[in-house]
């Protein structure tokens, strides 16, 4: 007797962004079916107005929200519109498939993707899930009111996985691509002194992990990042290192300050120590746990 395969369809808001193409790639890869939430329609897309005026598609039992305008795009200036696109695009798209959820019962995971900025710097003290976070910044209210819209169907908390991701390190995007030719060139090293903690994640543990939540919930809040901590000077110099090439420059902090803004730099000027205790404790595999293992494969395809 042949038992059919249960149906595997994903629909991830922010389909078309860095890390909504490469986790659309990943679980094309894997077997699902996927369709992608769009500004555009097009081929395996619904847009945001189809999803608001029809619902969530019925053949779709998991959905992943990787919508947000890029924070860090450095030719957009710091104006009060574009830090209201920055908010806009993720609490919006977090309300409106939280809201849509809530009619689509085959739904059995809705994954929102947040940020870390909510865990406060602190020259000691390790984060998990179970510590409180809290607003201090625009960044960590960011955060904090982009958790609260992924619950508006609250009744729906069951099937819903907050991911506090880190930094996310992978080919096509994100911080390597603007990393890549300075460290090339030998002229990259580090932001600010570096010794700021940088949580991170690599592309693929990313994608990984979704599909770990989507095939095996894992309700509340998980932090995804990798399980080292490092710094943004050791990261660096371990890039610099797998690139073959010297890490003595850095960029000074009031340069990046000039570039990003007081409250976008501290993406990258500041950081928590933050541990994957949730994904760890869940039985979740890292392929890439630490920066050297990283950097490795990401210098290896260049």
């Amino acid at each position: 007797m042949i038992i059919p395969k249960m149906s595997r369809h994903a629909l991830i808001g922010g389909g078309t962004g860095f890390i909504g193409r490469n986790l659309a790639k990943h679980l094309t890869h894997k077997g699902y079916d996927v369709t992608v939430i769009s500004r555009m329609p097009g081929a395996k897309r619904i847009t945001w107005h189809e999803l608001e005026k029809n619902g969530i598609p019925g053949s779709v039992n998991a959905v992943v929200n990787a919508t947000g305008q890029n924070t860090l795009d450095p030719t957009r200036r710091w104006t009060p519109g574009f830090q209201q696109n920055v908010w806009n695009s993720r609490i919006n798209s977090s309300k409106t498939l939280a809201q849509a959820i809530k009619s689509a019962p085959q739904v059995t995971s809705f994954v929102n993707l947040c940020g870390v900025s909510h865990y406060q710097p602190s020259e000691s003290k390790v984060y998990t899930e179970d510590d409180q976070v809290q607003g201090f910044d625009y960044m960590s209210r960011l955060c904090l009111a982009w958790e609260e819209a992924a619950h508006t169907g609250a009744e729906q908390d069951c099937k819903t996985t907050i991911l506090r991701c880190g930094a996310v390190v992978g080919h096509g995007g994100g911080m390597i691509q603007s990393m890549w030719l300075p460290f090339k060139f030998g002229v990259g090293g580090p932001l600010g002194n570096g010794k700021q903690i940088m949580p991170w994640i690599h592309l693929h543990d990313l994608c990984s992990l979704i599909q770990y939540i989507i095939e095996k919930p894992v309700p509340g809040v998980v932090n995804a990042v990798a399980p080292e901590i490092t710094s943004n000077l050791e990261f660096s110099k371990a890039f610099a290192r797998a690139l073959h090439r010297p890490c003595i420059f850095s960029v000074p902090e009031f340069v990046v300050h000039a570039i990003f803004g007081p409250e976008r730099a501290a993406l990258v000027l500041s950081g928590a120590r933050v541990k994957p205790q949730k994904a760890l404790s869940s039985g979740f595999k890292f392929q890439y746990p630490s920066v050297k293992e990283a950097v490795t494969q990401l210098t290896l395809k260049g």
